[in-house]
């Protein structure tokens, strides 16, 4: 699915803001659209605007459309500071507004957020056992949730033992299951964790997010899942990341 704009989190502890086109105004309704239910959905994290992939044949933005778009980032709680890519147009309006480009190489990558691996503890310094203890556990929400209502599981697993009605909305960091039905909208892998799955007892949700990624109600969920066990993931391949339906057998 094409969109006009794609965040997530690069190798650098920045966010990358890879920003398509075909105009300002599409990537504002879109921003809306994806996050304008949760101000502040990002905890000003710093950010890295990408315009490589802005279309020279694209209409280049007037300077108040780009501050409409800045201001847009940051109601989300991002703080532009960097970009490359871009023509003059773009440079001299952001540098106008304190942004400078970027020298960073391979900051802009655009990947997935992965955990690091901790060192294997060696057979003398064996390690503590309320290391374990000390992840983070699932949140779990055990009542329905109404149109309106959102729960965000940051940093951990979201588990939801009743219905997602629809216009609720449920958002984790790692994975949701959902042990009813899910009407609603589901985002996991919201900073960015590809790994990150969708459960549920039966899928009918009005959109589902991984990573960034997502997809709508508004082209017909596979019959094979459709109210149905279902699981949700995210598969790369020659034509870029997409989002994967499979039934529980």
């Amino acid at each position: 699915m094409s969109t006009a704009i794609e965040i997530r989190h690069g190798h650098m502890p920045l966010v990358v803001a890879r920003l398509r086109g075909p105009d300002v105004s599409s990537t504002l309704v879109e921003i809306e659209q994806r996050y304008g239910d949760a101000p502040g959905f990002f905890e000003d994290e710093p950010l890295l605007l990408d315009l490589l992939e802005w279309p020279d044949s694209n209409r280049q933005p007037a300077p108040l459309e780009i501050q409409a778009l800045l201001d847009g980032l940051r109601r989300i709680g991002l703080r532009p500071l960097a970009y490359r890519g871009g023509s003059p147009t773009w440079q001299q309006a952001l540098q106008a507004r304190g942004l400078v480009p970027s020298d960073l190489h391979g900051a802009g990558a655009v990947r997935p957020v992965e955990a690091a691996q901790p060192p294997a503890p060696s057979p003398a310094s064996p390690a503590p056992a309320s290391v374990a203890a000390s992840a983070p556990t699932a949140l779990v929400v055990d009542r329905p949730l109404r149109s309106g209502q959102q729960v965000y599981a940051r940093g951990r697993d979201l588990v939801v033992l009743a219905m997602v009605n629809p216009g609720a909305e449920v958002i984790a960091d790692g994975h949701i299951h959902v042990y009813a039905p899910l009407r609603g909208r589901a985002m996991a892998g919201a900073r960015g964790l590809a790994e990150a799955r969708i459960f549920a007892l039966a899928l009918e949700p009005e959109l589902v997010s991984i990573a960034g990624v997502y997809r709508t109600a508004e082209a017909p969920w596979p019959e094979e899942v459709r109210g149905k066990p279902a699981q949700v993931r995210l598969t790369s391949g020659p034509e870029g990341d997409k989002l994967l339906f499979e039934p529980f057998s």
